[in-house]
C-alpha cells in the first residue's frame, strides 16, 4: 500500500478505540503488519503511553510520520 493510499483510507472508530486501549492493534486494523505495526509494539512495550500516542498520530495524521 503506498502513502497517498494510507492516507486517503478513513479510520474507522473501531481502529482508534483499539489504539488507545492496545496501540499495535489499532494500527494493525489500519496497516496491517508493516514496520509501523513492530515499531508500536516496541513502543507499547517499553510503555503504554509512547505507544499509544504513536499509534493515535499514526492513524489521525499519517502523511505527517514517513513509516510505511
Amino acid at each position: 500500500m503506498t502513502r497517498q493510499q494510507i492516507a486517503e483510507r478513513p479510520v474507522s472508530l473501531w481502529a482508534i478505540l483499539a489504539a488507545l486501549l492496545l496501540p499495535p492493534l489499532g494500527v494493525f486494523l489500519q496497516r496491517g503488519i508493516t514496520p509501523a505495526f513492530w515499531i508500536s509494539v516496541l513502543l507499547t512495550l517499553v510503555a503504554w503511553l509512547p505507544g499509544a500516542i504513536f499509534a493515535l498520530a499514526l492513524l489521525l495524521v499519517p502523511e505527517k510520520i514517513p513509516v510505511r
